[in-house]
């Protein structure tokens, strides 16, 4: 009961580890939604330059994920700690660089070498600051039930996160008018890119300006926000060596650690069944904001809609904690992921309505939640599986998490790198008032029957996970008493050596 009491932490302190996950998020999710109508429609960056873009900047950050997590396993331990000191000097130049994303360059060459390096390079400094982050889960404690409490309070705060950044940046540029051209204007003439290259000419400069820069306005408060939240989470939380780590314990090599990782049938089978889940919540997420202003015709109020799915997931995330602590994380997975496809079928079905629009944005957010939880909820009961059929060897939760990550990333970059190129086959028009019927059946796909496919195949690959709540009840009484036996052993030695003396 005292080893159980020194472990607790306090709400301050899973406050200040919740606030941390907050920048990821917020910047994520404006990106997510966001970026592609920005470098569609504000940069006029051309639809298959954006695919590229789009596509380069999510497999570089899945690259990036396996890299940092290799050189946060060689990283010695300082009186900070080994993940904290990632986490204080990324966040300055990634600022920077998230400012730069959303600034259009006055050049007539290198725009898309502009948006690309920036995109990268942001993605590369977040994840310095997002996978030790991750791992840190880990370091906090060695109690489940309090790395569960505070992976619950991070969780809630991502979530908010998220509302933060749809907020933010879709306000913001909310407010603004976007002006788009009639496609009547420029079919009737015999060469369409004469005719658009006449109207930006004479149109876009003025009518872009205040869209412009309202953009670099919310890239600033986004950019204030996260440094905040680091300086809390540096300022609020210690990481503490000892709560990973058993004191039998030897080093394993980083390959080795590697092999080790990737041949635990629990770990595969979870990231599987979350990659096909992820897969379809962000194809939803980078296509929705196109969705609901040419399919559906909402172009006024498709950033109070993607505010609707975010403060739904947001109140919703305390009560799927309640209910994976009441039925089991497996069932929560069932019945969290599969809530959104009866309503990701509908809004394509029901003919334009923005009640139903609002309406399933309050369901899918419920379902979002669930998304946004259990990885993070689950993924610790793997480690401790790990642990226990493989006793002697440590360190390597940044493996867990940063290879998660990759995969989860690497997949979402092809995804809507090909959804972009997809919607530039299809005709897409940049600036449109509206879209061509293929564009729009396009997106429809992309938004509905793509991710529902997803869902139902993630949901048979939850079938083969192992780890029910008797296994992980099991395997959290075996490493309890494996850590006691370590502890006596080490008090046993040094009290023999004591009496040596």
């Amino acid at each position: 009961r005292l080893q159980e009491s020194r472990e607790r932490l306090s709400v301050c302190s899973k406050l200040c580890y919740a606030v941390g996950g907050a920048p990821y998020q917020i910047t994520g999710c404006a990106l997510g939604f966001f970026l592609q109508i920005y470098l569609l429609d504000v940069a006029q960056v051309d639809a298959f330059y954006a695919s590229i873009i789009l596509f380069a900047g999510r497999v570089w950050d899945a690259i990036t994920d396996p890299m940092v997590g290799f050189f946060i396993s060689k990283t010695s331990w300082t009186r900070f700690g080994r993940l904290m000191p990632w986490i204080m000097f990324s966040t300055p130049f990634a600022i920077i660089c998230y400012f730069l994303i959303w600034f259009v360059p006055d050049i007539s060459t290198g725009q898309v070498i502009w948006y690309l390096v920036f995109y990268c390079a942001f993605q590369t400094l977040v994840t310095c600051f997002h996978v030790p982050y991750s791992a840190l889960t880990m370091f906090i404690s060695r109690e489940q039930s309090e790395r569960d409490s505070a992976t619950a309070y991070r969780m809630t705060v991502e979530v908010l996160g998220t509302v933060l950044g749809t907020a933010i940046q879709g306000q913001i540029v909310g407010k603004v008018d976007t002006p788009c051209i009639e496609r009547p204007f420029f079919l009737g003439l015999t060469n369409s890119s004469v005719a658009m290259e006449e109207l930006n000419m004479t149109h876009d400069t003025e009518s872009l300006t205040d869209t412009r820069n309202a953009y670099m306005i919310a890239a600033g408060v986004i950019g204030g926000l996260y440094v905040l939240c680091a300086l809390i989470l540096l300022l609020g939380v210690r990481e503490k060596r000892e709560s990973s780590e058993l004191q039998s314990d030897e080093p394993v090599s980083f390959l080795q650690g590697l092999k080790l990782v990737m041949n635990h049938g629990p770990y595969i089978k979870l990231i599987a069944g979350f990659l096909f889940a992820s897969l379809a919540f962000m194809l939803l997420e980078g296509n929705f904001a196109l969705f609901c202003t040419y399919t559906l015709g909402f172009r006024n109020e498709f950033q109070n809609i993607l505010l609707a799915i975010m403060l739904s997931a947001t109140l919703t995330i305390p009560c799927w904690q309640w209910f994976l602590t009441r039925f089991g994380k497996k069932t929560a997975v069932y019945v969290g992921i599969s809530s959104a496809i009866p309503f990701l079928i509908v809004v394509v079905v029901v003919d334009s309505n923005l009640f139903v629009t609002y309406v399933v944005a309050v369901a899918a957010g419920v379902s979002v939640a669930a998304a946004f939880l259990l990885p993070w909820s689950m993924l610790p009961d793997v480690v401790d599986d790990f642990k226990l059929q493989h006793p002697g060897s440590h360190g390597h939760e940044a493996i867990f998490f940063s290879f998660y990550v990759f995969f989860t990333k690497f997949t979402a970059g092809v995804s809507l790198g090909i959804s972009t190129l997809s919607l530039d086959f299809a005709g897409y028009q940049t600036r449109g008032c509206s879209q061509p019927g293929q564009v729009n059946l396009t997106l429809k796909m992309l938004v509905s029957a793509v991710p529902v496919g997803l869902i139902l195949l993630s949901l048979l690959l939850f079938k083969l996970y192992p780890i029910d709540e008797e296994k992980r009840r099991k395997n959290k009484k075996a490493l309890q008493d494996l850590r006691e036996e370590s502890n006596s052993s080490s008090e046993s030695d040094n009290t023999e050596l004591a009496s040596i003396v």
